[in-house]
Order: structure tokens, then C-alpha cells, then sequence
């Protein structure tokens, strides 16, 4: 054991098997703090640690894939990027939990840890390490696990926010043989996104707050949103389309009624450029998720405004972003508690944002009731719903008027089939065998 002040840093990769015991839960960083020089060997050593569980989080590297899980178990909290194919193979066993539950869940021992593999970056201009681009339920797990494994990555970013606490405890800790992970955003949005970014854009008055994630519809979003003035970010996880908007001026953080003039994160993904904004950057604050999720934070945001996309509603209003066509191609996450926050804000809104079909146009994701049974976001919790056909506000309004609303951004070749269902429930069931 080490502590932070002392820290040796090794340069030569370990074996595993001296730190990890068969049958260990290990978990590990996610994101762009996935320690990817840790989990690369933890999967070519995997044939000698005699079996071990691994939870891992939101996937963007395919260091574990299903041809490479012999001898490793996984679960998560969802099927996250590229944690789905994991999921498709029957690899994944997931745990539905709100995201803002997961550190205290693992600070108590409820998730059990027994080795965590963790990136850090490295001390700045006298201070000590920083948790970089992650402040999230991991910092909790290695709190209480037998071994704590620390990947030294001098590209991560140091963050403020995410100070390494003095006393924090370090088993051995190894140089990073490659930078972190990146996370671009190259691909142009397609017109559905466009669509349904233009309607959001247009709900979303200046001075608002955000939150937002990674990915096609959200950085379209952020690029459509050039023309507003003062914008704020408080969100879980942040990329390159927010450094823009920041760097453009565009976000400020001016008008915050908590943090003023800070961008405030959990997750920091992205590419070099993202790396390079938040490094020792005071205006930007990665910090834990009990702040950045936390009920009581989110409610003394004024104007926040969550965006977050889903992958079906019911004609009720209630949304499923777990599982589709039978597979799961997500998870809770953090989507209830910004729904949830959103809706405690003074002037704020949820937003549900998805495409009005399948991606062949076969089938509608307005759908008279949830296939899989899942309802990841409750009727009663349901604010503005958006497709590229138009919002549905559902706030405070009865089952019959928000199926009405709802059948008016579904796709058109749909409504009538919509229509029909409500009249005749099995209809719908005959059109989709």
C-alpha cells in the first residue's frame, strides 16, 4: 500500500494474478477514464486469474468484447456504447439503478468491489493527482476494495473538482502506455437528427442550463445551438460539441444560479481537443455524482433544461430507454435523475428526444403500449417529448389528450395504425407480427 504522497510508479506491465483472486469483482473506469493499459491486460492475462467478475460502465473501446470474455463475467448498470454487444451476446448481467445511486451503493458495500483499476492524472505545479476525466461511483468502489490499481496517465487531463484526497489509497500503480481513449465527433448528423435538433433548439431559450450527452442526436443539438446567448452546462457527461459552444462563447455559465461562470460534469469524453480545454481549467469542474445528479443540486438550477434520448413511448407518455426488440441497447443511467431534477427547476424541462422509427422505418417508436414492458421513465414523470415531427408537451395533461399529441409526431404512415389502437387494442398487435 501507498500513499499518494510516496506514490512509486512502475513502467513494466504486472501480473495481474499477484493482485487479483479468483472470483474477484473488479470494476472498472468507463469512458475516456477507462484505463485501457490496465484492461488490455486484464483480458490477455484473463486465462490465469482463474475467473473474476468485472463491472464495467458506459463502454467506448472494445477492449471487452464477446470474443475475448472467456474466464470473465460482466455487469453493469446498463448496456452503455459498446457494452450492448456484450449484452446481444448474453455476456451481461445488468442492474437497474439511477446513476446518482451507484456511489453511494458502492461506498456502502451494497455493489461489492474487490479490485478496482482506476486512471489518474498525474500531480500539477505542486498539487497532487486528479481523477481527470471520471469523478464517478469508482472513487467509491476503491474506497472499500482490497486493491486498489492506479494507471499514472500523464495525457489526462487534471482536473479541478476531481482532486486525488490526500489519504487515498494506492496498491501499485503502473505507467499508462497510451493516451485515453478517444471519443470524437467526426459523423455528420443525419437529417432525422437535424430534425429533431431544430425542434429542441427552438424550445431552449437563452440563459437555460443544459444537460446533454455524447452522440448523434445531442451533438447536433449542441451545433444548432450557435445563435444562443449565455448558456449554461451542468451535465453527466460532456465532449467536444460542448468545448465548441464554450469556446465560441456561446456557453457562459453567466446566468447559473449554482456554479456561475463553471461548466460542471461528472464525465469528461471527447477527443485531444476536450482533453486539452478542461486541463487545469477553473471554469471547468468534473465533480462527484452525488453533486452532478444529486435531487437537492439539480432542483436550485433555474431554467435547466435536460435532454436525453429514449428508444420508445407509450401513448401514455411513459418511455423505455433499456431495451429493444427484445435486447437491451441501454439502461437507467442518469436519465430519472434529470428528468426528476428538471422538473424540480424553477422554468426547467425534460425533454424525451427519439426518432419517430426504427432506423428501416419499419417500425414506429410511438407505440400504443411499451413492448418489452419496460418503463424506464413513468407517465407521471413525462414533461416534452420530441421527434423530428414535432414536440409533444404532456405536462399536466390527461392519457386522452397526450395520445393525441404524441400520434401528431409520430411518423405519418403510423398514425392511422395509432389511431386505430387506442379504439382497438389488438389491432396493433395483428399490424407488428
Amino acid at each position: 500500500m501507498s500513499r499518494l504522497s510516496d506514490l512509486a510508479v512502475r513502467r513494466d506491465l504486472p501480473d495481474l494474478s499477484q493482485w487479483i483472486r479468483p472470483g474477484d469483482r473488479v470494476v472498472c473506469g468507463q469512458v475516456a477514464a477507462e484505463p485501457l493499459t490496465l484492461t488490455r491486460a486484464l483480458v490477455e492475462q484473463r486465462a490465469r486469474l482463474g475467473g473474476v467478475d468485472v463491472f464495467v460502465g458506459t463502454l467506448f473501446s472494445d477492449t471487452f468484447s464477446p470474443s475475448k470474455a472467456d474466464g470473465l463475467d460482466f455487469f453493469s448498470y446498463g448496456a452503455m456504447g459498446r457494452a450492448a454487444s456484450l449484452a446481444s451476446a448474453g455476456l451481461l448481467r445488468i442492474v437497474p439503478i439511477h446513476y446518482s445511486e451507484l456511489e453511494p451503493a458502492f461506498a456502502s458495500g451494497a455493489l461489492p468491489a474487490d479490485v478496482a483499476l482506476i486512471q489518474l492524472a498525474p500531480p500539477r505545479h505542486g498539487r497532487g493527482h486528479s481523477f481527470g476525466l471520471a469523478n464517478d461511483y469508482l472513487v467509491a468502489a476503491a474506497r472499500r476494495a482490497r486493491v486498489v490499481v492506479a494507471e499514472i496517465n500523464p495525457d489526462a487531463p487534471w482536473t479541478h473538482g476531481a482532486e486525488v484526497p490526500a489519504d487515498f489509497r494506492i496498491d501499485l500503480a503502473i505507467e499508462a502506455a497510451c493516451p485515453p481513449i478517444e471519443i470524437r465527433s467526426d459523423a455528420a448528423a443525419g437529417e432525422v437528427e437535424t430534425r429533431i435538433a431544430g425542434h429542441l433548439a427552438a424550445l431552449i431559450p437563452d440563459g437555460a442550463t443544459l444537460q446533454t450527452g455524447i452522440g448523434n442526436l445531442p451533438d447536433a443539438l449542441l451545433a444548432g445551438l450557435s445563435g444562443h446567448r449565455d448558456l449554461g452546462l451542468h451535465s453527466g457527461l460532456l465532449g467536444d460539441r460542448a468545448i465548441e459552444l464554450i469556446e465560441a462563447g456561446v456557453v457562459t455559465n453567466a446566468r447559473k444560479t449554482i456554479d456561475a461562470g463553471i461548466t460542471v460534469t461528472n464525465l469528461v469524453g471527447g477527443s485531444a481537443r476536450a482533453r486539452k480545454h478542461v486541463d487545469d481549467n477553473p471554469a471547468f469542474e468534473v465533480r462527484p455524482a452525488v453533486y452532478t445528479h444529486g435531487a437537492d443540486t439539480l432542483a436550485r438550477i433555474d431554467r435547466l433544461y435536460a435532454i436525453n434520448s429514449v428508444l420508445e413511448v407509450d401513448l401514455s407518455g411513459q418511455a423505455n430507454a433499456e431495451t429493444l426488440g427484445g435486447a437491451a441497447r441501454g439502461g437507467v443511467g442518469g436519465l430519472n435523475d434529470f428528468v426528476r431534477g428538471a422538473r424540480r427547476s424553477a422554468q426547467g424541462r425534460s425533454i424525451l428526444a427519439l426518432p419517430a422509427t426504427t432506423g428501416d422505418g419499419r417500425r414506429s417508436r410511438i407505440v400504443p403500449r411499451l413492448a418489452s414492458g419496460t418503463a424506464t421513465v413513468t407517465r407521471s414523470d413525462v414533461d416534452l417529448v420530441a421527434t423530428e415531427w414535432g414536440v409533444a408537451d404532456l405536462r399536466h395533461r390527461d392519457l386522452e389528450e397526450r395520445a393525441r399529441r404524441l400520434i401528431a409526431i409520430a411518423a405519418p404512415q403510423f398514425r392511422d395504425a395509432l389511431e386505430r389502437a387506442l379504439r382497438e387494442p389488438d389491432s396493433w398487435m395483428e399490424q407488428t407480427r
